[in-house]
């Protein structure tokens, strides 16, 4: 059986090394499992110590995806054979040591390029916004689509949909829509875009690089290297979508309700194939979840990126134990009818009471999981 992360060091002309991993699961879209989550938090302790590694690559295998997600099939089973209302000893295990490796990533002080060609979505999101210097490429598709199984966008959504231009994290949040380079650079989840030609050129160019011990000036070679070719490839970055709707997004920002909100994203009469794929989305998921999102980015203004993390562990479990995770996981990867029993029909029967309860911790702060990041 292969390796679930694959890692090499290669050295540079300086004597300092390039490390890379590779998350290696190609069939399943590289989706994240316990084992790939506790290996790659393990080898980025022992990077980020080591004064001979200089700087960071993070990609996956294959041509298709960087990262499709968490495996939330295995985390569907633990969710069911825990039953209803029940906090799964495993969910609690695989969210709690995810958020670790995604708080890593965001407080590496070296620079951790992160590939993010093809499909990047959900949990592969959280490892792309925490790093460094996050490339796109011309095939990357990325989305937060957790409103089609029951949940939210996690993985630090809470802090980085909120760093987005006003009203557009609302709406990729209660929607799940797909983005591409260009919507990913212009609501800053990205920082370059690279034609995903150029893959083995940047390895050989990462090598040619006089890295140092000075980790400023590594962050700079970096960003000088990537900024050249971005330069050079900037006529094959495809046509965003996000900005041309930015004025009517930014009108989110004000609304107080979440029905309100909701109701005005499905209104809207765009004749654009794009939003109507993402009101397609927001109709056909979790009204549960959609309630529960607007909340969450609500709170999320104010919050830090621990507490983030923090606020998220709760949600998960929850959305695990009582809410519609598991009949969502059920019905869009497992049995796949598409065709979900939410526990509400509509927002307006979600009541005030039962969304409470998600944003109840099952831990006080002294025996939080993640008490831990500062």
């Amino acid at each position: 059986m292969s390796e679930s992360v694959l890692y090499k060091e290669l050295e540079s002309i300086s004597d300092k090394k390039v490390g890379f991993a590779t998350l290696n699961a190609e069939r399943s879209l590289n989706a994240l499992s316990l084992e790939m989550v506790e290996s790659l938090y393990a080898k980025l302790l022992e990077w980020q110590e080591r004064s001979d590694v200089a700087v960071v690559v993070i990609q996956g295998a294959g041509q298709k995806a960087f990262c499709a997600g968490g495996d939330v099939v295995q985390l569907h089973n633990a969710a069911v054979s825990a039953g209803e209302g029940n906090i799964a000893r495993d969910v609690e295990q695989f969210f709690t040591k995810e958020y670790k490796l995604d708080y890593l990533i965001h407080k590496f002080d070296k620079p951790i390029l992160l590939w993010g060609h093809g499909i990047v979505m959900g949990g592969g999101l959280g490892l792309l916004a925490g790093a460094s210097h996050r490339v796109v490429t011309e095939r990357s598709r990325i989305a937060m689509p957790e409103i089609t199984i029951g949940l939210y966008p996690d993985v630090g959504g809470s802090y980085f949909l909120n760093k987005m231009p006003p009203g557009v994290g609302m709406f990729l949040g209660l929607t799940g829509a797909s983005i591409n380079a260009a919507d990913a650079k212009f609501v800053k989840l990205a920082d370059h875009f690279v034609s995903s030609s150029r893959h083995e050129s940047i390895v050989e160019h990462l090598l040619t690089i006089a890295w140092g011990n000075t980790v400023a000036l590594n962050h700079q070679k970096l960003t000088d290297l990537l900024s050249e070719l971005e330069v050079e490839d900037k006529l094959q970055i495809p046509e965003g979508n996000i900005a041309k709707f930015s004025d009517y997004m930014e009108t989110l920002d004000g609304i107080d309700s979440s029905s309100a909100a909701i109701a005005s994203i499905l209104d809207q009469t765009f004749d654009d194939s794009w939003f109507k794929k993402a009101q397609a989305s927001l109709a056909h998921g979790s009204p549960l979840s959609a309630r529960i999102i607007k909340r969450q980015i609500d709170l999320g203004k104010t919050m830090s990126l621990a507490d983030s993390f923090r606020l998220e562990l709760g949600l998960s479990v929850n959305c695990a134990a009582i809410g519609d995770f598991a009949e969502g996981v059920r019905a869009l990867l497992i049995d796949k009818d598409n065709n979900p029993n939410w526990k509400f029909a509509t927002i307006h029967d979600v009541t005030d009471e039962f969304i409470d309860q998600f944003f109840q911790s099952p831990w006080d702060a002294n025996n939080h999981p993640l008490k831990e990041l500062k």
